[in-house]
């Protein structure tokens, strides 16, 4: 049994398409489909089937698929005590994040990281709640967030970890009438026009609910994925915005405000996949993360309010 065979199945499983596939792991379908036809014959039994206008797993190609995850990760964990006997976790991590959370983790990250035997490859990527578990078959660990929970949809199968707990807050124009408010309710929030973000990101989840809690509907006037960008277009009266307190600067004409009535935190969350959670190295880059995300919180555990 070649380990290479059921990491091809994972990723068919995961990605869906040959083509998905090869685009993700930088070869070729003819070659991924020899390697496919190698496979059934190693394992005696059909593993794709033709579905629709591409293949899918079979009962027998399924098993295989999700046994990988067990076979990586005890090649991992024997690798892990390989490393601990030699006293230093070691080798390249990768980490892929959701730009806010980037900027306020992997500062405090690399500090720690600093003269270890770890490289870390930094990525960051904008995405909807649902597609970050995705992003694990592309890096060792993936941060994403959730204003539902915990874990983010479609992670429940996955190693998670929760780096800091964030509240969102409101931003307006300091020239706006509820400015002059510390602290917003839902209702206060009735008629007003917004910047959101994309359907199915998590920020629009707080609008939703705040919807829900008025019996109205709120008026996006755009749907933005950067937070600069957002700011932005709230100095200019664009309307007002969701914006998480961690990262948000001061900038002139724009105040925050703390949402009441609602849930409007965020859980920022490292996902990893059970195989190379197993590693050394990652489990050692999480325990760094989970410590810059201690410090985030307690730098702003003693403020009543966000900064205006």
């Amino acid at each position: 049994m070649e380990f290479r065979h059921l990491e091809l199945l994972r990723e068919l499983s995961m990605r869906g398409t040959l083509a998905a596939v090869a685009e993700a792991t930088h070869r070729t379908p003819s070659a991924l489909s020899q390697q496919l036809k190698t496979a059934e014959r190693e394992f005696g039994a059909r593993l794709v089937e033709p579905f629709s206008r591409g293949l899918r797993l079979t009962t027998a190609g399924q098993i295989l698929a999700d046994g990988a995850d067990e076979v990586g990760r005890a090649l991992a964990e024997v690798q892990a005590r390989l490393e601990a006997s030699l006293g230093e976790p070691s080798g390249t991590v990768s980490i892929g994040a959701l730009p806010s959370a980037s900027e306020a983790l992997f500062p405090g990250l690399l500090r720690r990281a600093a003269g270890s035997a770890i490289d870390l490859e930094l990525d960051d990527f904008d995405l909807a709640e649902s597609e970050y578990a995705a992003r694990t078959l592309d890096a060792d660990i993936v941060i994403g967030h959730s204003l539902t929970g915990d874990v983010p949809r479609g992670a429940e199968h996955l190693h998670t970890r929760v780096l800091a707990r964030e509240p969102i807050d409101v931003a307006l124009p300091s020239t706006h009438p509820l400015a002059s408010q510390q602290r917003l309710a839902p209702d206060a929030l009735v008629g007003t026009t917004w910047v959101g973000v994309p359907v199915g990101y998590p920020f629009d989840s707080i609008l939703i609910a705040v919807e829900n809690a008025t019996s109205t509907n709120l008026e996006r006037v755009q749907r933005l994925r950067d937070n600069r960008l957002v700011e932005a277009l709230v100095a200019a009266g664009s309307g007002l915005a969701l914006l998480p307190r961690f990262t948000t600067r001061p900038r002139p004409g724009v105040v925050l405000r703390p949402l009441d009535g609602v849930r409007s935190v965020r859980s920022i969350v490292a996902l990893a996949r059970p195989d190379r959670h197993a590693r050394f190295a990652v489990r050692t880059v999480l325990d760094h993360l989970t410590s810059a995300g201690e410090d985030l919180e307690a730098t702003f555990a003693e403020a009543e309010s966000p900064r205006s």
